[in-house]
């Protein structure tokens, strides 16, 4: 899509033609598109129904409500910020009394509309025409142009001296696909550090994948998990737990503080003094999976603590416990069977416990979930979970089920 297709989208034409594609069948694609070019022009007609595509996929992020009324870019939809992750992010900025932010390399302003929703005056700034044209019209969309400013500019030249808070999101593909140096994000992480402190707060966006090692000293890391899956890492600066840009650390080569947040809540967890790993020690009846974001956060002994619980082996991130204790960082599993690997003997006594539904799932093991399900064919008609992982360095199967939920507190009399 061009700019001068987006601006017959943005016509009265054009948003009646997208309003009808709302609910379309990308199947039939061929047959719709050969009837509205019958009463549209045919390039009105291919942007529409790309249109209407990226806003189906949008749903997942945004939601329908607002997916059906904003426009996208292919690039835009997969890099924007889902839409519980930003209000989130909104959320800390305004409890931090930010009135006013430069979001910079905004995309499509997913950001800058949760920003806008919080109450924050928002300047959105971006190079590529069509992105700027895009976000434009999607804070009028929804309302917010009030609170939005867009700017087409290179971020690297924008005077954000007047705002309390700035907002990087470097771009993190390249020709080749996703970037995993923090220095070949466009711009450089190094210059958003730089960039983050002009202002008395700052946030940057960068992959959950970052190492440790790379995360500035003077930031705190968080990690942050939306029902279960890591979505991104941000670096915050000025921050309760943080310090201003470029504040030297106190000691050299000290990390900085670490955050891993799980969606929907929020829950937060934040230690002061990070805990050394705990000693591993047997498989008791209990087995905790930590979410993805506490992972790598690398604050499982953290949740191992609160657990009463120890590691099944020192390189494998599962929790074991011999009390089931409700909690918000991991997924519980109640184990009943602790073995060996062993395939032939796994296969039999799937079929003698008449497990049809097989949940297989893997931590420090090569083997492949559908590879294990293809050889064991599991039949009948109970169900069970077979994790696949190391226990004290041996290759071992642990059988199970996943933990009943626990019941709803009483109301309070």
């Amino acid at each position: 899509m061009n700019q001068h297709d987006f601006a017959a989208l943005r016509t009265p034409e054009g948003h009646a033609l997208l309003d009808s594609l709302r609910d379309y069948d990308p199947a039939r694609e061929l047959a719709v598109a050969t009837r509205l070019r019958r009463e549209h022009p045919a390039g009105l007609v291919s942007a529409a129904l790309g249109q209407a595509r990226l806003r189906q996929r949008a749903v997942a992020k945004f939601g329908a409500e607002d997916a059906y009324r904003m426009f996208f870019t292919p690039g835009g939809v997969e890099m924007a910020t889902r839409a519980s992750v930003a209000a989130y992010r909104a959320g800390r900025f305004a409890a931090l009394g930010v009135r006013s932010l430069a979001d910079l390399c905004c995309g499509i302003g997913g950001d800058a509309i949760a920003l806008a929703r919080a109450g924050i005056r928002v300047l959105a700034v971006d190079r590529d025409p069509l992105t700027v044209a895009v976000a434009r019209a999607n804070a009028e969309a929804l309302g917010l142009e009030g609170l939005i400013e867009v700017r087409e500019a290179d971020v690297t030249e924008v005077d954000t001296a007047g705002y309390d808070a700035v907002f990087l999101d470097p771009a993190r593909r390249g020709g080749r696909g996703r970037t995993f140096d923090p220095e070949a994000y466009s711009p450089p992480l190094s210059w958003a550090v730089r960039a983050a402190g002009s202002a008395r707060f700052a946030a940057i966006k960068i992959a959950p994948g970052i190492p440790h090692e790379a995360v500035p000293a003077e930031a705190e890391a968080e990690w942050i998990s939306d029902h279960g899956d890591v979505k991104e890492a941000v670096l915050w600066f000025g921050t309760a737990s943080g310090t201003a840009p470029g504040t030297a650390p106190e000691a050299p080569g000290t990390p900085g503080p670490v955050r891993a947040t799980l969606l929907p809540g929020p829950h937060s967890l934040c230690p002061e003094d990070p805990l050394p790993d705990p000693e591993p020690g047997p498989v008791g009846r209990w087995l905790y999976e930590p979410d993805g974001a506490v992972i790598r956060a690398h604050l499982v002994a953290e949740v191992a603590a609160e657990l009463d619980g120890r590691l099944i082996d020192p390189t494998i991130a599962y929790v074991t416990a011999d009390e089931l204790r409700p909690t918000p960082y991991a997924t519980a599993y109640e184990i009943t069977d602790v073995l060996p690997f062993n395939l032939k003997k796994l296969k039999a006594l799937l079929r003698e416990r008449e497990v049809g539904v097989l949940t297989v799932k893997k931590r420090g093991s090569a083997i492949e979930p559908e590879e294990l399900r293809r050889k064991v064919k599991p039949q009948g008609r109970n169900a069970a979970t077979v994790i696949l992982t190391r226990v004290a360095g041996a290759p071992s199967m642990l059988i199970g089920s996943p933990a009943a939920p626990a019941a709803p507190a009483a109301p309070e009399r």
